[in-house]
């Protein structure tokens, strides 16, 4: 059973930093993909960050490049996403997601299958 559980959220002022943490377990790891996501009162859940360990690849939104850091631990089945110089509108419940990429080539921050049941970040001005 894949399960996926966040952790790290709070609050914290402009400017400031988070680090947010997924403990995923039940899938094989290098198997998959996994994604932060989040999503802001009345907006569309949107793709933060994504990385597919096979292959490496790895996406970031435009609104967080140069901000945020995705990066594993694989031996303790832990994804982080580290949050620096953070804005109000980062503010969001973030998620962490994962997505089946066996035999699978294609890669994006869209449309995963598995999602914990997020973390609030609330950046204050």
């Amino acid at each position: 059973e894949v399960q996926l559980v966040e952790s790290g959220g709070g609050l914290v002022q402009d400017g400031g930093s988070l680090r947010l943490s997924c403990d995923y377990s039940g899938f094989p790891f290098d198997d998959y993909a996994i994604g932060w996501f989040r999503q802001a009162p009345g907006k569309e859940r949107e793709g933060v960050s994504c990385f597919k360990p096979s292959d490496g690849s790895t996406y970031y939104a435009d609104s967080v490049k140069g901000r945020f850091a995705i990066f594993s631990d694989y031996a303790k089945n832990t994804v982080y996403l580290q949050l620096s110089s953070l804005k109000p509108e980062d503010t969001a419940v973030y998620y962490c997601a994962a997505r089946d990429y066996t035999g699978n080539y294609y890669f994006s921050c869209r449309d995963y299958e598995y999602w914990g049941q997020g973390t609030q970040v609330t950046v204050s001005s």
